[in-house]
């Protein structure tokens, strides 16, 4: 374990990174128990050749992939209408299906046209219908819109289908890294930094145009900015010592990281605007991996003061400092979710190392994973309802992602080789 060491549909990410095959493939274990069932009837379309992308698999994909639904398949549909006066509701009652979802893609003079309607099947009658449009390079964009349209509708929470990821994948020799960001749902996957050396703790700046991460390529452990429209990289801190496990401040204007200037890691804090360095932790333990609070005014971070890695929370104007958990021997890489409520971090149960998350205001801590081994590096979606992670399986690492009440799960396995460290983007506006 390591504990040393929508956007907008038309901004166009001019990333300079090489486009690669899909890697991950989103596999979901389990679902909710009470997962809404939910038809999406195919899209029509009267163009001649196909079209760009199949938006309405690419929503049903997303859909049944939160856990949240349970989506029937095409070929076992009764009727497949496109048009609301095509609608039988008694084919979808006998199917047992609560709602349906019907669209047409069209045509446009400047690209194209998704209209979709969502209708109730019980009240038999059309709950909402929405019209986007979008060019062909961005029909992927509008399926992922659509998906988190219909999430926010039918379930009250924002959809996290048009976010991103980062991490970090490696070959088997551990003799090339390779920075990745993609899809939410594995796809559009693009490499935007390789190195020979390791790559390790991507984070996203908070207005999501571009990462932070440590980079070995120079011999020592030293932190980067890359900006992802332009490919740009910055060297931020490569002081004496190790300079690791960067975190920006909710307003971006900071940035927490762990510096070891005596041979010591504590936490320091940068202002990006001045490069103002302040030292956060003076203590002989080990005081590594810094995440801000949602208020940014404390951080949160684990230590070895008590003689193994627990979490514990400063605040940076009184410096007072806070011990949050006391359930077992390992508590290391803490993550708030969105509202703050509720903190994941990886838990040693056992001889096993599993996801946890805990109540910040009860206490109540509860084990989250099971199936994977050694999982590590959580990163909680900005809609606060699942966590991704790394896990070893077989012999290789996997990503693989727990809803933070444990009842949804999914794998993301790599085709190619390990992959780790991942990052979700924040929602961006």
């Amino acid at each position: 374990m390591r504990f040393l060491a929508v956007f907008s549909l038309f901004i166009s990410l001019t990333l300079t990174s090489t486009m690669t095959r899909a890697e991950l493939v989103i596999e979901v274990t389990q679902g909710k128990q009470s997962a809404i069932p939910l038809a999406v009837v195919p899209f029509a379309w009267a163009g001649q050749n196909p079209p760009p992308e199949d938006v309405s698999s690419i929503v049903a994909n997303d859909l049944a992939g939160s856990g949240y639904f349970r989506l029937i398949p095409a070929e076992n549909m009764i009727s497949r209408p496109t048009e609301l006066s095509q609608v039988n509701y008694d084919d979808w009652a006998k199917l047992q299906q609560d709602f349906v979802v019907l669209g047409r893609l069209s045509v446009l003079p400047t690209g194209y046209a998704v209209e979709f309607h969502v209708l109730d099947v019980h009240q038999k009658v059309e709950v909402f219908r929405h019209r986007v449009k979008g060019k062909a390079s961005q029909l992927r964009d509008v399926a992922h819109y659509i998906s988190d349209f219909i999430f926010k509708k039918l379930t009250g929470i924002d959809g996290v289908f048009s976010t991103n990821l980062i991490y970090v994948t490696t070959n088997r020799e551990r003799t090339l890294f390779n920075l990745m960001y993609a899809d939410a749902d594995g796809a559009r996957e693009r490499r935007i930094f390789k190195s020979r050396h390791p790559i390790i703790s991507p984070a996203w700046s908070p207005d999501g145009k571009k990462v932070a991460y440590v980079s070995f390529e120079n011999g020592k452990s030293e932190i980067f900015f890359q900006t992802l429209a332009t490919g740009k990289r910055e060297k931020i801190a490569a002081f004496t010592g190790s300079n690791s496990a960067p975190a920006f401040s909710p307003d971006g204007t900071k940035l927490a990281f762990v510096r070891s200037k005596l041979g010591n890691p504590d936490i320091w804090v940068m202002d990006l605007n001045s490069r103002k360095l302040e030292r956060i932790t003076k203590h002989y333990a080990i005081d590594t991996e810094p995440q801000w609070t949602i208020d940014g005014q404390s951080l949160i971070f684990t230590s070895s003061r008590a003689g193994g890695p627990q979490i514990y929370q400063i605040n940076l104007a009184s410096r007072k400092v806070e011990r949050l958990t006391f359930e077992g021997k390992y508590n290391a890489r803490a993550r708030l979710t969105a509202d703050g409520r509720k903190m994941v971090y990886v838990h040693q149960s056992g001889q096993r190392f599993h996801i946890a998350s805990q109540d910040m205001k009860s206490g109540r801590v509860h084990i989250l994973t099971s199936e994977t081994e050694l999982d590590e590096s959580p990163s909680v979606a900005p809609n606060g309802s699942m966590v991704i992670y790394a896990a070893s399986e077989a012999d290789r690492s996997i990503l693989a992602a727990v809803s933070v009440d444990g009842e949804v799960k999914f794998r993301l396995p790599s085709k190619y080789g390990d992959v780790r460290e991942p990052a979700w983007s924040p929602i961006l506006q």
